[in-house]
């Protein structure tokens, strides 16, 4: 098949969906299918040269939302050259854009929503809510209306989506999701975090990978690491991920203020080697978030067979819970707090075991294989019906 996906950025500091869109893609071209992916990237971002596959980069754009006036025509002139198209994320001129050059055409396309209906974002952004009411009404409800289908990663996504917006009604699925296995290189791996986090010096620790962002409880962690920092003075935390807005500062400033700034450790935006080698020898992997689609990070952890200690606002905490992968609580400070109670008073074998039964939920449930597979059985499905 020939595949065109379009996603606002291919930036890794976005997190989830660029890691899934680009897994995925590489393991279909493995098995003989063409993709090429079309972004509102400026052509000189650093970070494309890296993506391994075709990259169209529209940008610049004006503002936030990303309107420019070449993405649409680009669709337009292109789309005969494709089976079918995958949309990525909603909120920016991306999907909008690329809805607008398939309107009236032949080219089919399907949905993903990464998390972005979610009814929290209304809860935490009340004057944003209405406003992206109006543009649901205007726009955004009809490019999922009219997708093939809008794909969901779990049941529990599908379910929460349904309540955010009022008016324009779509066709929903759910498809498996899953993270890259970890590569078979241990040493290059933990040489590689190593020279990230060099004051650890083989300290056991907690970690923490991720966007340091509002949403993703990362002030519940640190006040809660503090809690129980005297009880385990061996044990650190590290908070991997690039600064979102200021966000590291603020966390820098309540660690010195709970006394743990020595106890901390800031490598930022973890990739490669060392991403997996800060999965590979940590404790466990802490993410208390307000609101999480899937949980990138967590099914990497799972990947690494590492313990995971998560809130039950991500959506994929029941089967966590249900494979004994690890340990889930409240995205509460108590909940924060009982998770690293909890697991820590567990003896090291025990911790061992969840360690073990991480792994084997991540082969039956998070395979990037599966996911993949899964995927592309929709995409034929899609084209198919089209024709």
């Amino acid at each position: 098949m020939n595949i065109l996906r379009v996603i606002a950025s291919l930036d890794p500091r976005q997190g989830g969906p660029v890691e899934g869109l680009l897994n995925t893609t590489a393991l279909m071209a493995q098995w003989g299918h063409h993709t090429e992916i079309l972004t509102l990237d400026p052509p000189s971002a650093p970070y494309l040269a890296a993506v391994g596959h075709k990259v169209h980069a529209t940008g610049p754009n004006i503002g936030k939302f990303g309107f420019n006036g070449r993405l649409t025509p680009w669709i337009r002139r292109n789309a005969h050259r494709f089976d079918v198209a995958v949309l990525h994320g909603l909120w920016n001129y991306a999907p909008l854009g690329a809805w607008r050059g398939l309107a009236g055409g032949d080219l089919p396309y399907v949905q993903f929503t990464h998390g972005m209906l979610d009814p929290w974002f209304n809860t935490v952004q009340p004057i944003k809510r209405w406003a992206k009411q109006a543009l649901w009404l205007l726009a955004q409800g009809r490019v999922l209306h009219d997708a093939k289908t809008v794909l969901f990663t779990s049941e529990e996504e599908g379910l929460r989506a349904r309540t955010a917006f009022i008016g324009h009604s779509y066709a929903g699925r759910v498809v498996a999701y899953g993270a890259a296995d970890i590569p078979d290189q241990a040493d290059e791996q933990r040489a590689a975090f190593a020279g990230k986090a060099p004051q650890l010096n083989a300290r056991p620790y907690l970690l923490y990978l991720g966007r340091l962002h509002p949403k993703k409880g990362c002030d519940l962690l640190i006040r809660a690491f503090s809690e129980i920092a005297a009880q385990h003075p061996h044990l650190d935390l590290v908070m991997a991920g690039p600064d979102e807005g200021g966000t590291q500062a603020h966390l820098q400033v309540l660690a010195a203020e709970n006394g743990i700034a020595d106890r901390l450790h800031w490598p930022g935006l973890l990739q490669g080697s060392a991403k997996w080698g800060a999965y590979r020898d940590a404790t466990a992997f802490v993410l208390p978030s307000h609101q999480e689609n899937f949980g990138m990070a967590v099914a990497e952890a799972l990947a690494s067979g590492t313990p995971v200690l998560i809130s039950d606002k991500i959506n994929i905490w029941r089967e966590v819970a249900a494979s004994g992968a690890g340990l889930v609580e409240p995205d509460t400070l108590e909940g924060t707090r009982a998770l690293l109670t909890r697991f820590m008073a567990l003896q090291p074998q025990e911790q061992a075991s969840i360690g073990r039964l991480a792994r084997a939920c991540y082969e039956k449930q998070f395979s990037l294989d599966e996911a993949a597979r899964d995927l592309l059985r929709v995409l034929e499905w899609a084209a198919e019906a089209a024709r």
